[in-house]
């Protein structure tokens, strides 16, 4: 992923109004994230931990969609949960149902699509193995670093293109 500035973290927002995403809040840190290892900029915003955010690059331009994490899907539990975009498990809370108003019309009259995604929102370095999950979350796969990537791709693309139609 090529680096963002904040303005075009903001502008890219498609589920909120301009005056939403003037008001969320944005990394501090963005000079620092591994651009290179991102599929997607993904954080949830610590003034408001229900809240989270994702930006993601599409048909040469930038997708940002705003998410709100379920009541209590956080929590911690001992049972494994597994991300549906990285397809990464994890226990503890490490997965949680965040859901993002749909675009246009459907959105207006309240409709909203649902994903469990890593909590974290840092799909991207457990596909590449920059970040490991909690102990006794990980299974063994056999596919290579690439094909887990593209699969993570495939699954980020379907769930804009459920948030966007």
């Amino acid at each position: 992923m090529e680096p963002l500035t904040e303005s075009d973290v903001r502008r890219s927002f498609v589920n909120c109004s301009k005056g939403e995403a003037k008001r969320l809040g944005v990394p501090r840190d963005l000079d620092e994230q591994p651009w290179d290892h991102l599929d997607f900029l993904g954080w949830r915003d610590p003034g408001a931990p229900e809240r989270g955010y994702l930006v993601a690059e599409r048909d040469g331009g930038l997708v940002g969609i705003a998410l709100r994490a379920a009541p209590g899907t956080s929590r911690g539990f001992t049972s494994r949960s597994m991300c549906s975009l990285c397809l990464t498990t994890h226990t503890s809370g490490g997965v949680a149902l965040m859901t993002a108003r749909r675009t246009g019309e459907a959105g207006r009259h309240g409709n909203t699509v649902g994903q469990y995604v890593c909590s974290d929102l840092a799909c991207s370095l457990y596909t590449r193995g920059k970040k490991q999950p909690a102990a006794g979350g990980d299974l063994d796969e056999t596919l290579s670093v690439e094909e887990k990537i593209a699969r993570t791709q495939v699954n980020l693309t379907a769930f804009i293109d459920k948030v966007i139609k």
